[in-house]
């Protein structure tokens, strides 16, 4: 068999049957019609090479797509599945945070909490991540499949075909001023960590003592009552937590708006912190005695202590976010 036997074979078996024979001689003919009248084997490369690739051919003469996501839909894909991952990443992150909130393993201590919670996150997001992956992937293959249309330009991740005036519409974003996606997990995280923390206080936030199998809870911190009697206030915070962190998502940067929606949330936080280290009841007495004990000063004064040093910490850290805010709002 010649290489023009061989090429148009390669060709036609990845065609419908039916089409074979009638597409392989039209081959033929194209063949034979770019070859002079005495040909050697070099004028049938040189021809064979103009032509291209067998399987890229094949693929003209088919009505449906030889690869999975095309030119026409790669960009629109890749960009939900940047933009869904995280979301999907952190929902997971906060629905594990919510089972260990209501999950009570009396033997557990901070360490193995921990690293609980760690090892149950990273197989949480992955499983989350594969699954996104999977179901955008198939959305996509399925798009381009059932897509009739004869223009193959590539669309942008808005479904639109580009057009010069695409570019009026993209942001100059200086990179001090964006908002990475990073950044956006980053915040939904510690949200999910300090919820988990403070519903989850009378397990994890105490006096710790080495022991001979690690860590041990000698007496917990907080009372757990007092807590959970401001859990309206403290769910509207993380509410909040979480809305900020979406808007900062979509928006990408730091606007006025953006500045100003972080300081209403820092704001908000600043009161209802500041309602629940003054409850009088929020220590319990045993972590008292044993703290006071240990500083050498009466329960009062380390109780006045705790909560004016609480306050200063968290009003300089409230403050350096706001300010940092407006900061980065400012900058063009």
């Amino acid at each position: 068999m010649d290489l023009i036997e061989v090429y148009i074979h390669e060709v036609t078996r990845r065609l419908p049957e039916k089409t074979r024979e009638d597409i392989g001689l039209e081959l033929r003919s194209t063949i034979e019609d770019m070859l002079p009248a005495e040909y050697r084997e070099e004028d049938v490369k040189s021809v064979l090479e103009k032509m291209g690739n067998p399987a890229m051919l094949a693929s003209g003469y088919q009505d449906k797509p030889m690869h999975l996501i095309g030119p026409r839909y790669f960009e629109a894909y890749l960009s939900l599945l940047k933009m869904i991952l995280p979301i999907g990443a952190a929902i997971a992150v906060i629905s594990l945070a919510a089972e260990h909130i209501f999950r009570y393993n009396e033997g557990g201590t901070v360490l193995t909490t921990f690293i609980a919670i760690m090892i149950e996150g990273v197989g949480s997001i992955l499983e989350i991540s594969f699954q996104t992956f999977f179901w955008v992937t198939l959305f996509f293959a399925i798009l381009e499949r059932t897509d009739k249309g004869k223009d193959m330009q590539p669309l942008t991740p808005y479904f639109k075909k580009w057009s010069p005036e695409d570019l009026k519409n993209i942001p100059n974003i200086p990179k001090k001023r964006s908002i990475s996606r990073a950044e956006v997990f980053g915040s939904l995280l510690w949200t999910a960590i300090w919820s988990t923390v403070y519903f989850y206080a009378n397990r994890l936030a105490g006096v710790y003592e080495s022991g001979e199998e690690g860590l041990v809870f000698v007496t917990p911190s907080f009372n757990q009552e007092v807590l959970d009697s401001y859990w309206p206030v403290v769910l509207l915070v993380i509410g909040m937590d979480v809305a900020l962190a979406l808007y900062k998502f979509i928006k990408g940067q730091w606007t006025k708006k953006t500045a100003i929606f972080n300081t209403v949330n820092e704001l908000l936080a600043l009161v209802v912190f500041v309602l629940i280290i003054n409850n009088q009841n929020l220590f319990q007495p045993e972590f008292i005695a044993y703290m006071s004990n240990l500083f050498t000063v009466t329960g009062d004064e380390f109780v006045d202590n705790a909560v004016l040093g609480s306050l200063i910490i968290y009003f300089i850290f409230a403050v350096i976010s706001v300010f940092d805010g407006f900061r980065k709002a400012r900058i063009r």
